[in-house]
């Protein structure tokens, strides 16, 4: 058994959310493995930094990490890409509004415009597309803020620090686009931003409440790939 087959079997009995207590012997019960070795792979799990692990009477308590549980999740998003029916196309409605302009600030810095230039391959509009995500698409929006992201650095420009965020390539209506998501913001988790090369309310006719769909998946990651 390969270690993240150990690591997968702790997220199932528990350990992702919470510290559970458990005995090499329990845990080997949940492997095809011997005592021995279960107690051995979990010292290496703990030795990689991929779980939290404290010795007690009658077993151990037992947490995964951060780098254990994104481990996992690049294995379930590797998994998600084979067998979803759906992963090739996803969509995310909203309605137009209003925000606060915080992607908007990023655009028009010089530091982060020509990141953008260089790692979209566009250069955006002096402004962004506020969208307020529906219900029914917030489990589509946790999905994509869970792919590869490109990353914008942060920087100091010689009299202020910038902090850095991430942008994730989409299409509105056949318009190449990119959300992006400030490593601070003071927005909602459900109202997001989208840069584009050109203003999109004016291109598209958008205004205040309008309902608006936006493409994501494989087709727009590759064109961008493909383009680097």
């Amino acid at each position: 058994m390969h270690d993240i087959e150990y690591l997968k079997k702790l997220a199932l009995i528990g350990a992702v959310n919470k510290t559970i207590k458990v005995s090499s012997s329990e845990f080997q019960k949940h492997t095809v493995a011997s005592s021995k070795t279960a107690a051995r792979k979990l010292k290496q799990l703990e030795e990689e930094g991929l779980i939290e692990r404290k010795i007690v009477p009658g077993g151990q308590l037992i947490k995964m990490t951060g780098k254990g549980i994104e481990i996992l999740k690049n294995e379930y998003r590797e998994y998600s890409s084979i067998f979803s029916p759906e992963s090739d196309r996803l969509e995310l409605e909203g309605n137009i509004l209003t925000g606060l302009g915080e992607g908007q600030y990023y655009v028009n810095i010089p530091g982060y415009r020509k990141q953008f230039e260089e790692k979209l391959c566009f250069s955006p509009f002096p402004g962004t597309l506020n969208i307020k995500i529906s219900g029914n698409s917030l489990t589509v929006l946790n999905r994509l803020l869970e792919l590869p992201a490109v990353q914008i650095e942060g920087f100091n420009d010689g009299k202020r620090t910038f902090g850095g965020g991430r942008c994730y390539p989409v299409s509105v209506r056949g318009i190449e686009a990119a959300v992006v998501a400030p490593e601070r913001t003071h927005y909602p988790s459900d109202l997001i931003e989208i840069i584009a090369p050109v203003k999109l309310r004016d291109t598209l006719s958008l205004k205040d409440g309008d309902r608006v769909v936006i493409q994501i998946g494989k087709r727009v990651w590759r064109a961008k790939n493909e383009r680097k």
